[in-house]
């Protein structure tokens, strides 16, 4: 395994450029293969995720070529219908064949999923959106086994306890793109890489309207076209970017983002005394030293992000004050703070609400990441803490951040990649 090793207390500067958005690219190289059409994907960031998705349509019977950031796709056939475990169990994210089989061939058997230990994310919510659409589902020794005779479209109501739900809304539509009639999909998630696959599905061929809103309606259709599609930036490596000006009271150009993507979080950032500067396709944010605590209500977009909570818990540790961090999604999603503790944060978790009393300074500590956003937090903490951070497991990091210590270490970040 390899692990990080941070010098902290180094002052940020310069630019960073921001890598296409990993939540956008997995489910869209998935609904790839829907059509036995040629599809070419720029902007794609080369993630340990990103080559799973990869190895796993090529499983099932995709043409891949992977190169500088663009992938393309040709599954003139589908070969194989089913996603074993020793791929899925690496990502979560491997779910999203699942409608996609099922729009192309009909049947589908895909591993129960894998991912990061953040608390249950049951996937009741596809099951149900699926069978709404006519697919007959049981889970069986470990596996999602589908078919249909037709998908036909429905309206469908994939609502759960915590709102609405990202990975539902897009399963769905992949599905309902070739079903036949009109699917509905209310509520449904209004979040930038929801309308990044649905905008992919329409210069793909398929007729997909009201992406952003609680209400999309997909028109089914069986024919597709040839596709080069450019997918969105990253909004969460962005927001990790901006966190680690604010942490370390520095000045960073953030540029290749969309900022209309990152309002909740740059509010909050101005909120607390960042400042911010926003452009059309950069943001600048410098770090102040005058900074004080604030509340954070994590929920579905526009609300704040969960993937941005842990960054923020890391920040706010060293903010003078008592800040809140209520995190509405995920249960056990403050594993960070275990380890923030052993850096001389003071935090207390009180059920799904932690309390952060901002300390004078972060100690250099040995620590292990849980989780792919905590790894972003330990290594923000590492980068502002007294001394040396040894920061394990960071094949968390890699699944989600591309280049992460290279792209710090050009801002002025003293940290390194070395074997444990």
């Amino acid at each position: 395994m390899q692990q990080f090793v941070i010098e902290g207390g180094k002052k940020l500067s310069g630019e960073v450029k921001i890598a296409g958005a990993k939540n956008s690219a997995l489910p869209i190289i998935a609904a790839s293969l829907l059509t036995d059409k040629k599809v070419v994907l720029e902007n794609i960031p080369d993630l340990i995720d990103v080559r799973t998705m990869i190895e796993l349509i090529q499983h099932l019977g995709a043409d891949v070529i992977f190169n500088h950031h663009v992938l393309k796709i040709h599954t003139s056939k589908i070969k194989k219908i089913d996603a074993p475990y020793d791929i899925v169990r690496k990502m979560r994210a491997s779910y999203y064949v699942l409608g996609a089989l099922l729009a192309r061939v009909k049947k589908a058997k895909v591993s129960l999923p894998g991912g990061c230990a953040i608390g249950p994310r049951p996937i009741d919510l596809h099951i149900k959106g699926l069978r709404t659409l006519g697919a007959s589902i049981e889970i069986k020794d470990g596996f999602i086994n589908a078919h249909t005779r037709k998908l036909l479209g429905h309206e469908v109501n994939i609502e759960g306890p915590k709102g609405t739900s990202v990975g539902a809304t897009i399963n769905v539509m992949i599905a309902a793109a070739q079903a036949k009639g009109e699917t509905i999909i209310s509520p449904a998630a209004c979040e930038p890489e929801v309308i990044d696959v649905a905008n992919f599905l329409n210069a793909t061929g398929f007729d997909i309207t009201g992406q952003g809103t609680h209400r999309i309606t997909i028109k089914g259709k069986s024919s597709a076209t040839d596709v080069k599609y450019s997918i969105i930036p990253d909004r969460i490596e962005a927001g990790t970017f901006a966190a680690a000006a604010a942490i370390t009271r520095s000045s960073i150009t953030i540029q290749d983002c969309c900022p209309d993507h990152l309002t909740s979080i740059l509010d909050k950032l101005e909120e607390i005394g960042v400042m911010v500067e926003r452009g059309e396709d950069n943001i600048v944010v410098h770090g102040t030293r005058r900074l004080h605590a604030t509340n954070i209500f994590v929920t579905t977009y526009p609300g704040f992000p969960t993937d941005m909570q842990a960054q923020f818990m890391a920040l706010l540790s060293i903010v003078p004050g008592t800040s809140t961090v209520k995190e509405t999604i995920f249960e056990n999603r403050f594993m960070q703070a275990l380890e923030l503790m052993r850096m001389g944060a003071d935090i207390t978790i009180e059920g799904d609400t932690a309390v952060i009393n901002g300390v004078n300074k972060l100690s250099g500590a040995y620590l292990m990441a849980s989780d792919l956003r905590a790894s972003a937090a330990l290594v923000l903490a590492g980068l502002v803490a007294k001394g040396k951070t040894v920061v394990r497991r960071i094949y968390h990091l890699d699944r989600g951040y591309e280049k992460f210590e290279t792209k710090l270490r050009r801002l002025g970040a003293k940290i390194k990649r070395q074997s444990e």
